[in-house]
């Protein structure tokens, strides 16, 4: 299936693919008697309006506390501040699935690292991000989970505890306090609005207080709409507050929602947009392809119902198409994904997670990548054919 030239390929044995393919294809024992990847030179682009220099690949760390150990994760950080990157996101409810356990181990693993990796803290840009709205939250904060002032501070003082840090780079709201359809839906339902949202001017004020007293940076968003970058940016004007200088969401190849509306708004506000799970939960690898069942600790083996929603959708389909140019281009699916994303002119930095080292030098490749119009026009040839193949709708899923 797929779009003219893409559903009629024949794919190529692993024998004959080229190295990087092979490493992709079998992420086995094998691989490890592979001469290393190449290094693949790292930019640094502007955090919006910020002072912040940041790396065009910002190192996700949800999974570090669940998937991974705290020596799996530092490995990974050694691996990534060896290749230029200068940038990591956590959250205070990492890791994922959120669960009163373990919250706050990510936070943990990191500062261990911080400890011990010997680097200035100057050479590790550090972004975090206050949970919005939930009721079932009740474990947090004595719940449900707001962003007041009084619950954006006491998040600002666990996080640095935690990270063993005096300040955040930068502070992100994780999903806004009011109702906007995000996880589990993707439409706006009148039903579901509720009184009581946190004003954006509060939320906007305790910013600007948390800049002032230096405990943070910058501030930014995530999960929002153009409605909320529009309002932030006006709350913090009036306010007297810097304003949001990011925006954090999902995009990838198959959910580019944000093209339709968002990205005007971060380009009118010139704010840095961060995309979050290019490789849609993993899926663009490929290594769902051909599995009756998802893998014990992948994500769509995580959370109860993901795989199955994924596979009633064309989304399987559109990763083959995918997976097809990537490999007619001799680059992995992973390097075709990350790439896509890197060359958007609105994006800042990708936000690529791993649940491996392994994992983690593939995803690097994409960041090497020569963007040209033949990827272009192929991306575009798939996207027409499927313009909304799948969006992750799973609940705590990061």
């Amino acid at each position: 299936g797929g779009p003219g030239k893409f559903g009629k390929r024949q794919h190529r044995s692993s024998t004959h693919l080229p190295r990087p393919m092979v490493m992709y294809v079998l992420l086995s024992p094998l691989a490890a008697l592979l001469p290393p990847l190449p290094v693949v030179p790292m930019e640094y682009r502007k955090l919006g309006t910020s002072d912040i220099s940041v790396s065009a690949c910002c190192l996700g760390t949800m999974t570090w506390g669940n998937q991974n150990t705290d020596e799996q994760a530092a490995a990974q950080l050694n691996l990534a501040w060896e290749r230029g990157v200068n940038f990591l996101d956590t959250a205070e409810i990492y890791p994922v699935p959120v669960d009163e356990e373990k919250q706050g181990a990510t936070d943990r693993a990191i500062a261990k690292w911080l400890r011990t990796n010997g680097r200035a803290r100057d050479e590790v840009i550090i972004a975090s991000k206050v949970a919005g709205y939930n009721e079932r939250f009740t474990w947090l904060r004595d719940g449900p989970t707001r962003v007041t002032r009084e619950q954006i501070f006491a998040s600002v003082d666990a996080s640095l505890a935690r990270l063993g840090v005096d300040h955040l780079d930068l502070l992100q709201i994780h999903w806004p306090d009011r109702y906007v359809p995000l996880f589990g839906s993707r439409f706006y339902d009148c039903n579901k609005e509720r009184e009581g949202a946190v004003s954006f001017y509060e939320q906007a004020r305790a910013m600007g207080e948390l800049v002032a007293s230096g405990k943070v940076r910058a501030w930014g968003l995530s999960n929002e709409t153009p409605l909320g970058v529009s309002e932030f940016v006006a709350a913090a004007r009036a306010e007297g507050a810097p304003p949001p200088v990011s925006v954090q969401n999902a995009y990838s190849l198959l959910d580019r929602a944000d093209e339709a509306g968002l990205i005007e708004a971060t380009r009118h506000h010139a704010m840095a947009y961060l995309p979050y799970s290019p490789l849609s939960a993993g899926v663009l690898t490929g290594k769902y392809e051909g599995q009756s069942a998802p893998p014990a600790q992948s994500r769509l083996g995580l959370f109860d119902g993901y795989y199955e929603r994924y596979m009633q959708t064309c989304a399987p389909e559109c990763v083959d198409c995918y997976r097809s140019a990537a490999l007619v281009h001799d680059m992995s699916p992973a390097a075709l994904a990350i790439a896509f994303c890197n060359s958007r002119p609105f994006v800042t930095s990708t936000i690529v997670g791993a649940t491996s080292t392994e994992q983690l030098e593939v995803n690097l490749q994409g960041f090497g990548v020569k963007w040209n119009d033949e990827l272009e026009a192929e991306v575009d040839r798939v996207h027409k054919y499927y313009p909304d193949p799948w969006r992750m709708t799973v609940r705590d899923g990061g």
